[in-house]
């Protein structure tokens, strides 16, 4: 599943090519993804496109009013990429494939929403506060933000005895950290992804606070994690999984200690870990 990496990436790809250009009208294919799909071309056709923003692994396109239309307020088209799901700038005109659901078109170019597994989302949220949606209002700090540092991390995890792995993971604490860079980032601060996560001291929840930052930043810079359907806006692929220190490499010998990487389950999803570099 696309993770705040790979939404990030979408966005950083789209924001050179498509704020500031008027939306000529929108093409859907298939009646519903997750959820119906509202009538895009009714609510866009006419608008400007005037930003492309990140909340967690949504993205939030921020459309005006239409010219002359006093009745008419600014709105917030909200997309969620779900499982498979990837938006891609193709050229006026070309042929859609069998999983190009929805097309957004712009002049001179188009943007085209892709989901083999129909697992993502566009919602329309008219007016100026699209975090008041409650997709957006639950979601948690983000991992990038100012307020996501040692000390908060500390005072958020007290008291909980849920493992650590899984409070990463828990968008309503943190948003967007997925399975592998939970993964990651708890291989680089050396922390077992079964401990208690309110048993974490001060001094390791900032080495974790800012293995976190480190891991996302990194994967950003590389185009995030390509491991099944992700793909850019411009239909490369990411190039983070190939310098994963222990997700996917079970059995496979840790790059800082050579003991062999293991794997369990936590709540239905695969844990990669050192049992020497995190087992102190």
């Amino acid at each position: 599943m696309p993770e705040l990496p790979e939404v990030e990436v979408s966005r950083r790809g789209l924001l050179p090519h498509l704020p500031g250009r008027p939306c000529l009208g929108a093409v859907t294919r298939a009646p519903r993804l997750r959820l119906p799909l509202p009538d895009l071309n009714a609510l866009l056709e006419g608008r400007l496109l005037t930003a492309i923003h990140r909340r967690g692994k949504y993205l939030l396109f921020e459309w005006t009013a239409r010219p002359g239309d006093p009745q008419d307020e600014p709105g917030w088209l909200i997309v969620h990429l779900g499982m498979s799901g990837s938006l891609r700038l193709v050229a006026d005109g070309a042929p859609p494939a069998a999983h190009d659901h929805v097309d957004i078109r712009f002049p001179g170019a188009v943007l085209r929403y892709r989901d083999p597994r129909r697992f993502g989302l566009m919602v329309w949220h008219g007016g100026p506060h699209p975090e008041r949606d409650p997709r957006l209002a639950v979601l948690g700090v983000e991992p990038l933000g100012e307020t996501f540092t040692g000390p908060w991390l500390h005072r958020a995890l007290g008291g909980k005895s849920v493992a650590i792995k899984q409070a990463l993971m828990d968008s309503h604490l943190v948003v967007g950290v997925g399975n592998i860079y939970a993964a990651e980032a708890l291989f680089r601060a050396r922390i077992a992804p079964t401990a208690p996560a309110g048993s974490l001291s001060a001094a390791r929840c900032a080495r974790l606070a800012a293995a976190v930052r480190e891991v996302l930043a990194e994967s950003i810079a590389l185009g995030g994690s390509s491991v099944r359907d992700y793909v850019h806006s411009d239909g490369g692929m990411g190039g983070y999984q190939l310098s994963c220190a222990v997700y996917g490499r079970t059995g496979e010998p840790c790059r800082v200690c050579a003991t062999p990487i293991r794997q369990i389950r936590q709540g239905g999803r695969s844990t990669f870990y050192c049992p020497h570099c995190q087992g102190r």
